[in-house]
């Protein structure tokens, strides 16, 4: 591997750490190094709630060594004024020699602007560098920008002969602690994690992460309730001042619901309903990249996975097989025929033994 494939690799490292923190901005990762030795003079990644940019970090860590270094970045660094001065400023200032950035952003306020600005401040810019990686590990911002929504990473479990529930009233445990451990990880790098109210209800979920030393990483949770059906006593409910709880209804929902939910300190708000009175999910998500989100995780069963593939809303799909089977009673099908076509366009990214179960995870062409 070359020198700048092993420190790009290593921003790329640093920006994963992130993922999930810093909405609406994307988790970038930066590396300053010597030029032409194997000394790292600093990193950094973008902090929690976007601010500071991992550039800028990484610069002031370095500080007056930073000149004539070159500066690994796995997004190119912003040229607009928002709430900070933009990254390029801050590179050219710093005396930076050379920039190796993986991907060019999107986003119309930079849009290869970035790149020319430090090329005309006499930087030397070198771009595509481990492009594929960047572009996946950014991609919710990739999505928002392009698409005005977040991206959406769906989450089953089936059991071996392909059922997400059993025919019976009796919840059916499909996956084991190593898996559950994975999905908890999941929602530790997602923005939000998405149930509907038929989930909500049935399983009663606290949607939280629960693994040792990551609890305050725990994401927004969301729950599409047309009708808010939602019980006041529901887990979600009573913990909505602790983890905060946004609930998507449409206006036809029933005021005193509202109050009610909204005393518990549950956020509702109204999004457009689709013919059928349902929400329509196209207009919900559009509703989310407004608001900033980049990576959403949906935790929902296989009806709201099949209305999400058929509005082709799903970016990838991790499918998690354990070793129970449902039996000759059968049950609900984990994959419908929607989403099952979705998947074999989809490419295999991902394919983990967890325990007892399989994970695997499939992707949208980048």
């Amino acid at each position: 591997m070359s020198r700048d494939a092993s420190f790009m690799r290593l921003a790329l490292a640093l920006g994963r750490r992130n993922l999930g923190r810093t909405w609406p901005n994307p988790s970038v990762g930066a590396v300053v190094a010597a030029p032409g030795s194997d000394t790292i003079l600093s990193a950094a990644a973008t902090a929690p709630g976007g601010r500071p940019h991992a550039e800028t970090q990484a610069l002031a860590l370095a500080g007056g060594s930073a000149r004539g270094a070159t500066l690994y970045v796995t997004l190119e660094p912003c040229s607009h004024h928002g709430r900070t001065p933009p990254c390029t400023e801050a590179i050219i200032a710093a005396g930076i020699g050379r920039v190796v950035s993986a991907l060019e952003d999107p986003d119309p306020r930079v849009a290869g602007r970035g790149h020319d600005l430090l090329r005309r401040g006499g930087i030397a810019v070198e771009t595509g560098l481990c492009r594929e990686e960047a572009a996946r590990d950014h991609r919710g911002h990739i999505t928002r920008v392009t698409q005005g929504r977040p991206m959406l990473h769906l989450k089953l479990a089936r059991t071996r002969d392909g059922f997400a529930a059993g025919a019976g009233a009796e919840r059916l445990r499909i996956t084991g602690p190593v898996a559950d451990g994975a999905v908890h990880l999941w929602r530790a790098h997602a923005d939000a994690i998405l149930v509907g109210i038929g989930t909500a209800r049935a399983d009663d979920p606290s949607l939280t992460v629960r693994l040792p030393g990551l609890a305050e990483r725990s994401p927004l949770r969301i729950v599409l309730d047309s009708e808010l059906h939602l019980s006041p006593a529901s887990v979600l409910a009573r913990t909505a001042h602790d983890v905060p709880v946004l609930v998507l209804t449409t206006r036809s929902a029933p005021a005193h619901a509202r109050r009610a939910l909204e005393a518990c300190g549950v956020e509702v708000v109204a999004v457009p309903a689709d013919g059928m009175g349902r929400i329509d999910l196209p207009a919900a998500m559009a509703y989310l990249g407004e608001r900033g989100l980049t990576r959403l995780c949906s935790e929902g069963g296989p009806r709201l996975a099949e209305a999400l593939a058929e509005a082709d809303l799903i970016d990838a799909v991790t499918l998690m097989t354990g070793p129970v089977e449902a039996g000759p009673a059968g049950g609900l099908p984990a994959l419908g025929p929607v989403l099952t076509r979705r998947i074999a366009r989809f490419d295999v990214v991902d394919d983990l033994i967890l325990g007892a179960d399989r994970a695997v995870t499939y992707e949208r062409s980048v």
